[in-house]
C-alpha cells in the first residue's frame, strides 16, 4: 500500500510594510484651511455681503455725493415795504442765480422756514435796512445769511475793496468718494473678519462641530490660525474688486504702491481676525456672540472715520479714537492710498494694529473653549 506523499504547503512571503506618509507640521492646518474656504460653497449670501454689498454702497454714496452744480439757496423775503427792493436787489446782484427768493407772508415764511423749505427769512425794518432770521445750528442757513448778505450790499451799490478771483476745484484725490473707499475697504475688512470668524466660530460650537475637533490630533493653534487665514484669502479679492472699482468707475487715483497697501491690508485683516476669535471663544449662542461683536464694533463704526473724518469729534476723544484699531487702519490706507505714504510713515498705526491682533490673538488662545 502506496502511502500519498503530501506536498509541503507554499509559503508565501509576507508583503513588505508601506508606511502611511508622515504628515508635515502644517499639514492639520492646510487641511482645515482648505476646507473652510470650500465651506463658502454652501453659502452664496457670504459672497454677495462679502464682495458685492460694499461695491454697492460705494456706487450709492458715490452718486448720492458726486459732483454737482452749485446748491440754489431758498430765500423767503416777508411781504411788505421793502420787500419788493429787496426782491430787486437780490435778483439783479451777481448771485442771483444761486439765490431763490419768494415774497410770502410773515406767517408762511416763519412756517416754512421752520420746515427747512427756506434757509433763510429777510424781514424788511426800514427804509433800505433788513433783518435776517437764520438758525445758527444749521449750517444752510449760516451760509444762506452771508450769500444774501454780500447780493443785497453789492446790489446797493458797495464796492470790493480787494480784486479777487475764484478758481473751482474737483481734481481725483479731493473727492468725498477718494475719502470713502479707503473707509469702506476698512470696514469691509473689520466686518469680515470679525462676522466671519467669530459668527462661524459660534456655529460649529453650536452644531457640535467642535466636539469632534477635540478628538482629532490637532493643534488648537492650528484651528484659529486656519479660520483667521481663511479671510486673508478672500482679503485679496475684496482689495482688488473696491479699488478696481473706484478707478473704473470713479477715475480714482492710487498714489501708493500696491505691496503696502496689501500689508497694511493682511495686517488689518489679521488684526480683526484676532478680535473675532476673542469675542467668539467663549460664547454658547450665535445670539450671544452678535450682541458682542456689535458692542466692539459700534465704537468703531461711529469713531473710526469711515463715512466721515473723525477728526470732527472733540479733541479730548481723539487719543481714544486713534487706538481704535479701525482707525489705524483707515488713516493708514488713507495716506497710502490719497497720499502715497511710505510704509515707514505707518509705524505708529501699524504697530497699534499689531497690538490689537497679537494681543487678542492670544487671549483667544488662552480661553477658547471647544464646547
Amino acid at each position: 500500500m502506496t502511502v500519498a506523499q503530501q506536498t509541503p504547503p507554499t509559503r508565501v512571503p509576507p508583503a513588505p510594510s508601506v508606511r502611511p506618509p508622515r504628515n508635515g507640521r502644517w499639514s492639520g492646518f492646510n487641511h482645515l484651511l482648505t476646507a473652510r474656504l470650500l465651506e463658502l460653497k454652501r453659502e452664496p449670501e457670504v459672497i454677495f455681503w462679502v464682495f458685492g454689498f460694499p461695491v454697492l454702497l460705494a456706487l450709492g454714496l458715490g452718486i448720492a455725493f458726486r459732483n454737482k452744480p452749485a446748491d440754489i439757496t431758498p430765500v423767503a423775503i416777508v411781504a411788505g415795504p421793502g420787500a419788493d427792493s429787496a426782491l430787486s436787489l437780490l435778483q439783479h446782484s451777481s448771485r442771483s442765480s444761486s439765490i431763490r427768493a419768494t415774497v410770502a407772508a410773515e406767517a408762511e415764511a416763519l412756517q416754512g422756514f421752520r420746515l427747512g423749505k427756506y434757509d433763510l427769512v429777510i424781514v424788511p425794518s426800514g427804509p433800505g435796512s433788513f433783518q435776517y432770521r437764520y438758525d445758527p445750528a444749521r449750517p444752510e442757513s449760516v451760509l444762506s445769511r452771508s450769500e444774501v448778505d454780500d447780493a443785497l450790499q453789492s446790489g446797493a451799490g458797495r464796492k470790493d475793496p480787494l480784486p479777487t478771483t475764484a478758481v473751482a476745484s474737483s481734481e481725483p484725490g479731493s473727492r468725498y468718494i477718494d475719502f470713502l473707499i479707503p473707509g469702506l475697504l476698512g470696514m469691509n475688512l473689520m466686518n469680515s473678519g470679525m462676522w466671519g470668524i467669530g459668527f462661524a466660530l459660534v456655529d460649529m460650537r453650536q452644531r457640535k462641530l467642535l466636539k469632534r475637533f477635540v478628538g482629532t490630533p490637532m493643534r488648537r493653534t492650528d484651528f484659529l490660525l486656519a479660520l483667521t487665514s481663511s479671510r486673508l484669502v478672500l482679503m485679496v479679492i475684496e482689495i482688488v474688486l473696491l479699488l478696481g472699482f473706484g478707478v473704473l468707475a470713479f477715475h480714482m487715483r492710487v498714489q501708493g504702491s500696491v505691496f503696502t497697501i496689501l500689508l497694511l491690508t493682511t495686517i488689518g485683516a489679521i488684526s480683526f481676525g484676532g478680535l473675532g476669535l476673542l469675542t467668539a471663544s467663549r460664547a454658547q449662542k450665535i445670539e450671544s456672540v452678535s450682541g458682542l461683536m456689535n458692542l466692539v464694533m459700534m465704537p468703531m463704526w461711529i469713531f473710526s472715520g469711515v463715512f466721515f473724518s473723525s477728526e470732527r469729534f472733540p479733541a479730548m476723544l481723539q487719543p481714544f479714537i486713534k487706538l481704535l484699531p479701525l482707525t489705524a487702519l483707515n488713516d493708514a490706507l488713507r495716506a497710502t492710498i490719497l497720499q502715497g505714504a511710505s510704509l515707514g510713515a505707518q509705524t505708529g498705526r501699524l504697530l497699534v494694529l499689531l497690538l490689537w491682533g497679537g494681543i487678542s490673538f492670544a487671549l483667544a488662545l488662552r480661553w477658547f473653549r471647544w464646547t
